[in-house]
């Protein structure tokens, strides 16, 4: 097992008053890690706790006038008791929970598909800005989480939840009462905003309550609501649109969002360990503004793709997610017109197979993710985050991508009919279940700490991805035909295996080398700082000698450490 180095840090607050800052002794309490460098969390004392409610860690391991909030390493050590705050079937209750509310966000993102010729009928418009719609609300649930991910961070999950449910209520009510094209496009795109926090805190809430051999599972089960959910809503839509008017699908949205808000409310407990707000007990006015800024700064997601295993990971879901989405949102376009179909509900019963292969998926991807998880423990002795992604790499590198070009293959040209094509599409629903729920608790793993910080940076470049795949399938399927945009989109869920696969290599290298590299940054600037101040501490001593004529003017004090013995130090 590797050796934890462990940082405590008793920072002095301004003005000289300590500001209540504990320090942990390293035998305080048992933990899980993932190798690497490590900086330790531990629990405070509560005496007198309610068994109700959760507790909750004040690290200040950053805190002070001259530390750092933003950690320096990747891998913060949470101890193992942890998880065993909620017992197991709360648990249950709190993921079936979390399932449906990301059930929502996805669902809207593709319900409207069935329904593209009648609300463009309906505003006087094209379908094509219907479409153009669809494609920026993919962008906006992949500019949310950078959003909704620092801010679960700093005031917690259940009231970012709770909020933006509300907010989503809300919105759904205002597209399904639009009375112009405008109204609809801002409703839609606020909807998205909102939704899309359901899916980046439910999957952080995940990796707060529970293990890391544990996750696999209860992703998967987690996941089957994000990837149902496009697959019912073009169903859903269909018969609605056939039956009655597509305005209802945004009142049964309404409905929706209602139940989730109020499970929320009433189901969902604060599950983080430890929110960031805590960090900010020592500082006050304006330092405490500044701090805070940062904290919630969504450039804090867009910085972590410093780690190249991030990246990677995150082209690889991307690549999954442009797949599912430019299959699912050309289907009445191209399955109607080649099987001789007519009414928007017999579009949509083709959408039944992928959501079936999602379900199907969720009982088993999970737990086939977690063995391999438990199979690596045991064969290496400890834990390796990157080991889970082995999971996925048969499946991301051949199932998918078979699948993928069977489908595009077989409709361009008319071969196998309606039963090849169902069964390709259930079957690469099943495999995306193999896949999501690995890449998904890799990153949960891989930092612990700042979970929601990095699953917010990957569902941010994977819908940029699926607004990309919404955009362009349609003219690009008008151009070079479905069986070559299917090996293009099959040739990318492989790329995003080769990614995928150098992570697994590399990973645990990069993630040490760029710790490395944040600390020497933050040392680099915190002995400046300090170095700053003693300066001008000493400007001031100086003329205060010059006045009174001190006899050791001539003599100036050297800093008391300086970068380059500090750099040293940390060599040696």
């Amino acid at each position: 097992m590797p050796e934890s180095n462990v940082t405590h840090f008793q920072p002095t607050g301004r003005g000289g008053q300590n500001p209540g800052v504990h320090a942990y002794s390293p035998s305080s309490s048992s933990s899980t890690h993932s190798g690497g460098t490590i900086e330790s969390i531990r629990p405070a004392a509560r005496p007198g706790t309610d068994d109700g409610e959760l507790d909750r860690c004040s690290t200040h391991h950053s805190l002070g006038p001259d530390m750092p909030v933003e950690p320096i390493s990747s891998v913060i050590d949470v101890p193992d008791e942890v998880y065993d705050r909620i017992p197991p079937h709360r648990k249950l209750v709190i993921v079936l929970l979390l399932s449906f509310c990301s059930f929502l966000a996805p669902i809207s993102s593709t319900s409207v598909l069935a329904a593209t010729p009648e609300v463009a009928a309906e505003y006087s418009t094209t379908g094509a800005i219907i479409n153009l719609v669809n494609a920026l609300y993919m962008l906006f649930m992949g500019l949310s989480p950078i959003f909704w991910g620092p801010l679960s961070q700093v005031y917690g999950r259940r009231i970012v939840t709770i909020t933006t449910a509300i907010g989503f209520l809300a919105c759904s009510i205002g597209t399904a009462l639009s009375p112009n094209l405008g109204a609809f496009f801002v409703f839609r795109l606020l909807t998205a905003f909102e939704g899309t926090s359901f899916i980046l805190v439910g999957a952080s809430v995940i990796g707060d309550i529970y293990r890391p051999t544990e996750r696999g599972t209860a992703t998967g089960w987690f996941m089957s609501g994000t990837l149902v959910g496009p697959a019912l809503g073009p169903f859903i839509g269909g018969i609605i649109v056939t039956y009655t008017s597509w305005r209802v699908i945004f009142w049964l949205q309404t409905g929706l969002a209602g139940v989730a808000a109020v499970g929320s409310y009433f189901l969902l407990p604060e599950t983080i360990y430890h929110k960031r707000i805590d960090d900010l007990v020592g500082y006050s006015g304006t330092a405490k503004v500044k701090v805070m800024l940062g904290l919630i700064n969504p450039w804090r997601v867009i910085r972590l793709y410093e780690y190249p295993n991030l990246f990677l990971t995150g082209l690889s879901s991307s690549s999954l997610v442009w797949n599912m989405y430019s299959l699912l949102t050309p289907i009445r376009y191209v399955l109607n017109p080649r099987y001789n179909l007519t009414t928007p509900m017999q579009g949509g019963l083709f959408y039944l197979a992928p959501g079936c292969g999602y379900l199907v998926g969720t009982f088993i991807g999970g737990r086939y993710a977690d063995y391999v998880v438990k199979k690596y423990i045991k064969k290496r002795g400890i834990r390796i985050p990157e080991d889970r992604m082995y999971s996925a790499l048969p499946f991301m590198g051949i199932i998918i991508p078979g699948c993928v070009l069977i489908y595009g293959w077989s409709v361009e040209k008319d071969v196998g009919g309606i039963p090849l094509t169902v069964i390709v599409l259930f079957l690469q629903g099943v495999a995306q279940l193999f896949c999501f729920p690995s890449l998904n608790t890799y990153c949960l793993d891989v930092m612990p700490g700042r979970g929601a910080e990095v699953i917010a940076g990957n569902y941010a470049l994977r819908y940029l991805f699926a607004c990309a795949g919404t955009a362009v399938v349609l003219p690009a399927i008008n151009g070079i035909g479905v069986g070559w945009f299917s090996t293009i989109s099959a040739l990318f869920v492989f790329t995003g295996t080769v990614c995928a696969f150098v992570s697994i290599k590399r990973g645990r290298e990069w993630r040490q080398k760029v710790d490395a590299k944040r600390k020497r940054r933050a040392t680099r600037k915190i002995l400046e700082e300090k170095n700053s101040d003693l300066t001008t501490d000493d400007n001031i001593q100086q003329n205060g000698d010059g006045i009174m004529g001190s006899p050791d003017d001539s003599i100036r004090r050297e800093p008391l450490t300086t970068l380059e013995a500090q750099e040293k130090k940390e060599e040696v």
